[in-house]
C-alpha cells in the first residue's frame, strides 16, 4: 500500500475511497463498501465514523485500539446481499496485522436508509 493509495485494498486514492465515507460526504452504499470504510477506519483509528456506523443495539460506548496493531492488509472472501437492493447482508472477511489475522463473518443491516455493522463470529 503506498501513501495515496486506500488501506480498503482498492485501487483509488484514500480520499476518493473511504476517505469521502470517512469526512461524511457520502454513504457506503453496499455492505461491503461499509467493510471496507470501516477497516480504513480502524487503520486510520476514526472512532467517530466506526461508532457512526455501527448498529445502535449493538454499539460499544467506545471503540479501544491497540496502540501496538499495525493493519497490514484486507482481503474480502465472500458476500451474501448486502447489494443497494438488500435490507441485511454479510461480509465475510480476512484483515491482515502485524504478527496475524482476523478473520470474521460480519452482518450488516440497514438503518434509516444507511448501512450499519451489526456484528459478526470470528472464524479460525
Amino acid at each position: 500500500m503506498t501513501s495515496r493509495t486506500c488501506p480498503c485494498g482498492l485501487p483509488e486514492p484514500y480520499a476518493k475511497c473511504c476517505g469521502r465515507f470517512h469526512r461524511g460526504e457520502a454513504a457506503a452504499p453496499t455492505a461491503e463498501a461499509l467493510m471496507r470504510s470501516r477497516y480504513s477506519a480502524f487503520v486510520q483509528r476514526d472512532e467517530g465514523y466506526l461508532l457512526r456506523t455501527w448498529h445502535p443495539r449493538t454499539r460499544p460506548p467506545r471503540v479501544e485500539f491497540d496502540p501496538g496493531t499495525r493493519w497490514t492488509g484486507l482481503e474480502i472472501l465472500g458476500t451474501g446481499q448486502g447489494s443497494a437492493f438488500h435490507s441485511t447482508g454479510t461480509v465475510t472477511f480476512r484483515a491482515s496485522y502485524r504478527g496475524g489475522s482476523l478473520h470474521e463473518r460480519s452482518r450488516f443491516e440497514r438503518v434509516d436508509g444507511a448501512w450499519v455493522y451489526v456484528d459478526g463470529d470470528f472464524a479460525e
